[in-house]
C-alpha cells in the first residue's frame, strides 16, 4: 500500500473551491485549510490596511493588499492577511494579476485555535524566512501586539514585540508610522 501523500501544485490551488467559507492555502504541497477570519480579524485587518493605504496615498511608494494570493512556487500558495510592495517591485513580483514573489512586508493576523496560531508562529514564519521575505509582522488581537521579524540570513529574526501603548515604525515602508492603540482600535 502506497501511504505517500500527492504533492499539490499551484494548478491544484487553483481548482479549489471559493467562496466557501474556508481559506486554501498549499505550502510546500500540503494543503492547508482554515476558516474564515472572524469579526476581531477582519477589523484588525481593515484599520492596520487603512492605516497604512492613508499613508501611501500621501506618498505613494508602493501598494498595500488584503488577502490576495502569495505564489512562491509551484508547490507553494498562501493567502496572507496583507501585503505591501515597493513600487520598484512591481514589475519583479506581479504576474498575470498575481503576486509571485516576496513582497517587502507580508502580515499575519492570529486567530484562535491551536491550529491557527502553529500555522503563523512556525510554519509561516519558516515559510517565509525560506522565500527570503524581508519583513513580516505576526499580530494578535487577543494581547493587543505586534511581533515583528526581519529578515537576516535566510532567517526571520524577531527584532521586537510592540504592545498597544507603543509606535509602529517599520523599514519596509520609509516614514510610515502608527500608535499601535489604532490598530487594535473597533470603533
Amino acid at each position: 500500500m502506497n501511504t505517500k501523500l500527492k504533492i499539490l501544485t499551484i494548478a491544484d490551488w487553483d481548482s479549489m473551491p471559493h467562496g466557501d467559507g474556508n481559506r486554501y492555502e498549499i505550502i510546500e504541497g500540503e494543503l492547508f485549510v482554515s476558516r474564515s477570519p472572524g469579526l476581531t480579524h477582519q477589523i484588525v485587518l481593515t484599520n492596520l490596511t487603512s492605516l497604512i493605504w492613508s499613508y501611501l496615498k500621501t506618498n505613494p511608494i508602493g501598494t498595500v493588499a488584503g488577502n490576495s494570493g502569495l505564489v512562491l512556487s509551484n508547490i507553494t500558495g498562501v493567502i496572507p492577511d496583507l501585503v505591501f510592495f515597493r513600487k520598484e517591485q512591481r514589475e519583479t513580483i506581479v504576474t498575470d494579476d498575481r503576486l509571485t514573489g516576496a513582497p517587502a512586508l507580508v502580515v499575519e493576523i492570529v486567530s484562535p485555535g491551536p491550529a491557527n496560531i502553529r500555522r503563523d508562529r512556525i510554519t509561516k514564519l519558516q515559510l517565509y524566512a525560506a522565500y527570503s521575505i524581508p519583513e513580516y509582522w505576526i499580530v494578535n488581537p487577543g494581547s493587543k501586539t505586534l511581533e515583528k521579524y526581519v529578515n537576516s540570513d535566510s532567517s526571520l529574526i524577531l527584532l521586537e514585540t510592540l504592545g498597544e501603548d507603543e509606535n509602529l515604525t517599520t523599514m519596509a515602508i520609509p516614514g510610515f508610522s502608527c500608535q499601535m492603540r489604532e490598530i487594535f482600535n473597533e470603533f
